[in-house]
């Protein structure tokens, strides 16, 4: 009955908000207490009983109500985080006023005249003690006392004052780092789990959020010179709780295990508050680990890491993140990300026996983060085959997304990553190790290694992905040649599917319809030709498959140069316009379990950036790349053709020689004699190799930020905090 009587006294009190036409005096005690002294309403009822309409309406019509209605809240706050909230009622009207603001910040976002209204001072709101320097903005008051909160025993952490109820620890000299809230990085005890601090570290964290979120209400733009002051601000050092808040945050997220105690339905039956809260957490993380303006920023060198005097960036969170440097804090990390990625993968009996996490979007940013951030987490994650345990997961999702155009920009994030680690030639080492898993993914089954894995992966993206993928395109196939030189031993499956794709983009009419085809064409080859000249005696299957199609290398070496045959081409492809034969040579039975991958339901929300274009390229100014000079459409002359066609001058006779010779008919034996053939002082002198490595640049800082605000938008749905806004930063669309 006392929830209806307060959720009653909370309407009543918005009407008199929304119809006052006076101003309302900040000393009316009376009025404002209303809102959160007298209540106890959740944050979904503060969504419910104060509705997006009248909360403009108070702006438009009254907005000194709705300034003094948000600096009161915030008042609120100061007093709670200065008192340590002692009482119960304390906790509540702090907990209320979170709900609040929460509610309120987006419709003070979203208009522009507003925008500076928390970073203006408010009268006799003087730093303590200091008043002659004149009084903090609203902004940094409320910044702060969320902080000394989310430090505060017996509300958000465990209090260390034993037997003695009665006692309250001092907020201003109490040290947070003694309360770090998990294990981990940094912190060895893991405090006893107590959920009621888990769902208040909840409440603050999604007000924290929604402070950062004005960067949603601003036009996207590639001038990293503009920053977040909200997020400027609480990741500096006027912020004391900035390393303890940095490392809960980090070892909330790695140390979660959404499968608990193993016990099937479990998550049925109990609430796991710490999965929201870790969900909290990570966006916060992957939120505050934007780095500042001006340059990109550039990690330090190892050696510089073990410098006393390194300094870092003034954000504190990037600083924190980029110093972390012991090889067990690294191993805690990555095995956490690793369970937590691959926890949407795992099989059972039973079905949906096991909880399944929705946040890989935001554990892939944030495993970007630390490997853009701190080089040496990236060398360690390379180190052994653990980075086998980050890669799985990611072509699960690459695979499953490929039909669902609303989630282009998981494939985006992914194919991101595998890029950056291709850049690297541990990477390509450890595709080696032999693939055992079953995931279940629709995938041809394969025995075969994690390079075979990737390509047969590859291959269903670009033959059986949406159109909208087609920027990609020279992304995964870049990554394919910057491993190519190491892979010993491709299976024939993987092997077909590369000469699938070779005869695909080098039919006429697609090679001259536009003037970049041509370098998928160049891609493939290039490819090729390392796995020829660095890796042939393991490669029999792509020798194989190579001399089985060579009339399609033949056509290459005889492209048409004069116009009228490439008219001719042209034509041609107006009669079958899809870019990719969609069967695949040699498909075969999908894996066990698996499901087709689906576009995505009527009515899924979608963001995307604001007329984002979409050539390729767009994505290599982006990812900016370097390309050799490449040839011109009517130069394919300088395709590079000339291994193979030595490997075919060479091999074709004798292969068919044994043939007549032998009556072999069996493409084993076939194989068998590839197998121990050779080709030492017949090929041209390798070439060097070349790696095409990721550098970051203003286009994909811009676009990281949109992804991660969109991914954040469309995951906060209960409460929605964004709903209906007028987010500016990207487009929502329904599919």
């Amino acid at each position: 009955m006392g929830n209806t009587d307060s959720k009653l006294n909370f309407r009543k009190a918005v009407i008199q908000l929304t119809t006052k036409t006076q101003p309302v005096e900040a000393t009316d005690d009376a009025f404002w207490d209303q809102f959160w002294a007298d209540t106890a309403t959740t944050v979904q009822d503060v969504f419910a009983l104060l509705p997006a309409a009248e909360i403009r309406a108070v702006r438009e019509e009254s907005p000194s109500n709705l300034a003094t209605l948000c600096y009161k809240a915030v008042e609120k706050l100061v007093q709670g985080a200065e008192s340590g909230c002692p009482t119960e009622k304390e906790k509540q009207i702090v907990l209320n006023c979170t709900r609040m603001l929460s509610r309120a910040l987006p419709y003070i976002f979203e208009d522009q005249d507003w925008r500076g209204f928390f970073w203006s001072t408010i009268p006799g709101a003087g730093r303590a003690g200091d008043e002659d320097e004149g009084a903090r903005p609203l902004a940094e008051s409320l910044l702060l006392a969320v902080a000394d909160l989310l430090f505060c025993p017996d509300f958000t952490v465990q209090s260390h004052k034993k037997g003695r109820p009665d006692s309250v620890e001092d907020m201003q000299s109490l040290d947070s780092c003694e309360y770090i809230w998990e294990a981990g990085v940094g912190f060895a005890q893991s405090p006893p789990l107590n959920y009621i601090h888990d769902i208040n570290r909840t409440e603050l964290l999604r007000l924290l959020l929604t402070c950062f979120s004005e960067a949603m209400y601003l036009p996207p733009t590639s001038d990293n010179s503009i920053l977040n002051p909200w997020v400027t601000f609480f990741c500096s050092t006027e912020n004391r709780h900035a390393l303890p808040l940095f490392t809960s945050l980090l070892n909330v997220v790695c140390a979660y295990d959404p499968v608990g105690y193993g016990i099937p339905y479990n998550h049925l039956l109990f609430s796991d508050y710490r999965e929201q809260l870790v969900e909290q957490a990570m966006q916060i993380l992957i939120v505050t680990l934007e780095h500042e303006g001006g340059q990109p920023y550039r990690p330090p060198s190892p050696s510089s890491m073990e410098d006393q005097d390194y300094v870092g960036p003034n954000n504190l969170f990037v600083n924190y993140l980029s110093r972390i440097h012991r090889e067990e804090d690294y191993d805690f990390v990555l095995k956490g990300l690793a369970r937590l990625l691959t926890n949407p993968l795992t099989q059972t009996y039973l079905p949906h026996s096991t909880k399944k996490i929705q946040f890989h979007q935001e554990l892939l940013v944030l495993f970007w983060k630390l490997c853009d951030f701190n080089k040496k987490f990236l060398f360690f994650v390379l180190k052994s085959s653990d980075v086998l345990d980050i890669l799985v997961p990611i072509l699960y999702y690459l695979n499953d997304a490929r039909a669902d155009q609303s989630r282009v920009g998981l494939m985006h994030i992914g194919v991101f990553i595998l890029l950056l680690l291709s850049g690297e030639r541990n990477f390509g080492v450890r595709l080696n190790k032999p693939y055992s898993l079953h995931v279940p993914m629709d995938i041809p089954v394969f025995t075969g290694t994690h390079a075979d894995l990737l390509i047969v992966v590859f291959h269903k993206i670009i033959t059986s992905g949406h159109q909208r993928l087609q920027p990609l395109y020279d992304c995964l196939l870049t990554i394919v040649v910057n491993v190519s030189p190491y892979l010993k031993s491709l299976s024939m499956v993987a092997a077909n599917k590369l000469l699938h794709l070779l005869e695909a983009f080098s039919t006429n009419w697609f090679l001259f319809s536009a003037p970049q085809n041509h370098h998928l064409v160049f891609f493939l080859l290039e490819a090729f030709n390392n796995i020829i000249q660095y890796q042939f005696d393991g490669n029999c299957n792509l020798v194989y498959a190579i001399i089985r199609k060579r009339n399609v290398f033949h056509q290459l070496a005889n492209l048409p140069s004069d116009p009228t045959t490439i008219q001719k081409a042209l034509q041609r492809k107006k009669k079958s316009p899809d870019a990719i034969s969609r069967t695949s040579s040699l498909e075969t039975v999908s894996m066990e379990g698996s499901r087709p991958a689906v576009p995505a339901e009527p009515g899924t929300l979608k963001t995307s950036l604001v007329a984002m274009p979409g050539s390729f390229a767009y994505m290599y100014c982006m990812l900016n790349i370097s390309i050799r000079p490449q040839p011109q459409v009517n130069h394919f002359n300088k395709l590079p053709l000339q291994t193979i066609m030595r490997l075919l001058q060479v091999l074709v006779p004798q292969v068919e020689k044994i043939c007549i010779d032998k009556g072999l008919t069996d493409e084993s034996e076939i194989l068998k004699f590839l197998q121990h053939g050779t080709l030492v002082g017949l090929l041209p002198v390798p070439h060097p190799i070349l790696i095409r490595k990721y550098q970051a640049n203003a286009g994909t800082a811009m676009w990281f930020r949109t992804y991660m605000w969109g991914v954040i938008y469309l995951r906060n749905v209960d409460p929605p905090i964004w709903y209906d806004t007028d987010v500016r930063l990207f487009e929502i669309q329904r599919m």
